[in-house]
Protein backbone atom coordinates (compact mmCIF):
# COMPACT_ATOMS: atom_id res chain seq x y z
CA UNK A 1 0.00 0.00 0.00
CA UNK A 2 0.99 3.39 -0.83
CA UNK A 3 1.96 6.43 1.89
CA UNK A 4 -0.08 8.99 1.72
CA UNK A 5 1.29 12.49 1.17
CA UNK A 6 0.20 13.52 4.07
CA UNK A 7 0.63 11.26 7.02
CA UNK A 8 -1.65 13.17 9.89
CA UNK A 9 -4.51 12.65 7.05
CA UNK A 10 -7.25 10.45 8.38
CA UNK A 11 -9.93 9.10 6.39
CA UNK A 12 -12.86 9.78 8.98
CA UNK A 13 -12.47 13.28 10.77
CA UNK A 14 -13.89 13.07 14.46
CA UNK A 15 -16.64 15.40 15.03
CA UNK A 16 -16.18 18.52 16.47
CA UNK A 17 -17.53 19.76 19.30
CA UNK A 18 -19.91 22.41 19.05
CA UNK A 19 -21.42 24.26 22.07
CA UNK A 20 -25.51 24.01 21.54
CA UNK A 21 -26.75 27.58 21.24
CA UNK A 22 -30.45 28.36 21.69
CA UNK A 23 -32.69 29.87 19.15
CA UNK A 24 -33.04 33.07 21.23
CA UNK A 25 -29.29 34.10 22.03
CA UNK A 26 -29.90 37.16 20.75
CA UNK A 27 -31.97 38.09 24.03
CA UNK A 28 -29.24 37.98 26.51
CA UNK A 29 -28.05 41.37 25.60
CA UNK A 30 -29.48 44.58 24.65
CA UNK A 31 -26.92 45.13 21.89
CA UNK A 32 -27.94 41.44 20.34
CA UNK A 33 -31.82 42.46 19.71
CA UNK A 34 -30.69 45.52 18.84
CA UNK A 35 -28.84 43.78 15.77
CA UNK A 36 -31.08 41.45 15.18
CA UNK A 37 -34.82 44.07 14.81
CA UNK A 38 -32.24 46.06 12.57
CA UNK A 39 -31.67 42.94 10.56
CA UNK A 40 -35.27 42.09 10.52
CA UNK A 41 -36.60 45.53 9.58
CA UNK A 42 -34.82 45.45 6.72
CA UNK A 43 -37.74 43.27 5.41
CA UNK A 44 -39.63 46.67 5.72
CA UNK A 45 -37.60 48.44 3.58
CA UNK A 46 -38.04 45.52 0.79
CA UNK A 47 -41.24 45.69 1.49
CA UNK A 48 -41.63 49.36 0.49
CA UNK A 49 -39.53 49.13 -2.49
CA UNK A 50 -41.80 46.29 -3.23
CA UNK A 51 -45.14 48.32 -3.13
CA UNK A 52 -43.50 50.63 -4.85
CA UNK A 53 -42.70 48.76 -8.35
CA UNK A 54 -46.55 47.71 -7.69
CA UNK A 55 -47.58 51.66 -7.32
CA UNK A 56 -45.60 51.98 -10.50
CA UNK A 57 -47.48 48.96 -12.16
CA UNK A 58 -50.98 50.14 -11.04
CA UNK A 59 -50.03 53.25 -12.48
CA UNK A 60 -49.29 52.62 -16.12
CA UNK A 61 -52.95 50.64 -15.83
CA UNK A 62 -54.57 53.58 -16.18
CA UNK A 63 -56.57 55.32 -13.39
CA UNK A 64 -59.20 52.74 -12.87
CA UNK A 65 -56.80 50.36 -11.72
CA UNK A 66 -55.10 53.13 -9.43
CA UNK A 67 -58.24 54.22 -7.88
CA UNK A 68 -58.54 50.41 -6.66
CA UNK A 69 -54.65 50.51 -5.52
CA UNK A 70 -55.69 53.31 -3.25
CA UNK A 71 -58.73 52.39 -1.87
CA UNK A 72 -56.72 49.10 -1.28
CA UNK A 73 -54.49 51.19 0.70
CA UNK A 74 -57.01 53.08 2.61
CA UNK A 75 -58.25 49.83 4.02
CA UNK A 76 -57.73 49.78 7.73
CA UNK A 77 -55.71 46.54 8.09
CA UNK A 78 -53.86 47.70 5.50
CA UNK A 79 -52.71 51.19 6.83
CA UNK A 80 -52.03 49.77 9.90
CA UNK A 81 -50.02 47.16 8.53
CA UNK A 82 -48.15 50.11 6.95
CA UNK A 83 -47.83 52.38 10.24
CA UNK A 84 -45.85 49.40 11.11
CA UNK A 85 -43.89 48.95 8.19
CA UNK A 86 -43.38 53.26 8.64
CA UNK A 87 -42.11 52.32 12.35
CA UNK A 88 -39.86 49.07 11.18
CA UNK A 89 -38.09 52.00 8.52
CA UNK A 90 -37.76 54.89 11.01
CA UNK A 91 -35.96 52.18 13.67
CA UNK A 92 -33.81 51.13 10.04
CA UNK A 93 -33.15 54.48 9.64
CA UNK A 94 -32.00 55.83 12.88
CA UNK A 95 -30.11 52.92 13.54
CA UNK A 96 -27.93 53.24 10.52
CA UNK A 97 -27.65 56.80 10.40
CA UNK A 98 -26.24 55.47 14.52
CA UNK A 99 -23.47 53.85 11.89
CA UNK A 100 -22.03 55.86 9.63
CA UNK A 101 -19.71 57.14 12.23
CA UNK A 102 -18.34 53.84 12.85
CA UNK A 103 -17.94 52.84 9.70
CA UNK A 104 -16.70 56.32 7.97
CA UNK A 105 -13.80 57.69 9.30
CA UNK A 106 -12.90 60.92 8.33
CA UNK A 107 -10.07 62.89 8.94
CA UNK A 108 -9.28 66.77 8.63
CA UNK A 109 -5.98 68.28 8.55
CA UNK A 110 -4.66 65.27 10.12
CA UNK A 111 -7.08 64.91 12.60
CA UNK A 112 -10.06 62.87 13.00
CA UNK A 113 -13.88 64.39 12.12
CA UNK A 114 -15.82 63.49 15.70
CA UNK A 115 -18.48 61.12 15.29
CA UNK A 116 -21.04 63.65 16.75
CA UNK A 117 -20.54 65.93 13.33
CA UNK A 118 -21.16 62.78 11.05
CA UNK A 119 -23.48 61.53 12.65
CA UNK A 120 -24.98 65.11 12.70
CA UNK A 121 -24.14 65.40 9.47
CA UNK A 122 -25.60 62.53 7.82
CA UNK A 123 -28.92 63.33 9.86
CA UNK A 124 -29.14 66.72 8.45
CA UNK A 125 -28.60 65.62 5.19
CA UNK A 126 -31.93 63.02 5.87
CA UNK A 127 -33.92 66.12 7.19
CA UNK A 128 -32.70 68.02 3.67
CA UNK A 129 -33.83 65.12 1.66
CA UNK A 130 -37.10 64.52 3.56
CA UNK A 131 -37.71 68.09 3.55
CA UNK A 132 -37.18 68.17 -0.22
CA UNK A 133 -39.32 65.15 -1.10
CA UNK A 134 -42.02 67.09 0.98
CA UNK A 135 -41.77 70.12 -0.90
CA UNK A 136 -42.11 68.27 -4.45
CA UNK A 137 -44.87 66.38 -2.83
CA UNK A 138 -47.36 69.03 -1.83
CA UNK A 139 -46.92 71.10 -5.19
CA UNK A 140 -43.91 73.31 -4.35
Amino acid sequence: MKTPANPTYTRYHPRWYRRRMPIFWWLRKAAYTGFILRELTSLAVGYSALLLMAKVAVLARGPGAYGAFVQWLAHPAVATFHTLVLMGLLFHTVTWLNLAPKALVLRARGRRVPDMAIALAHYGAWIVASGAILWLLAGR
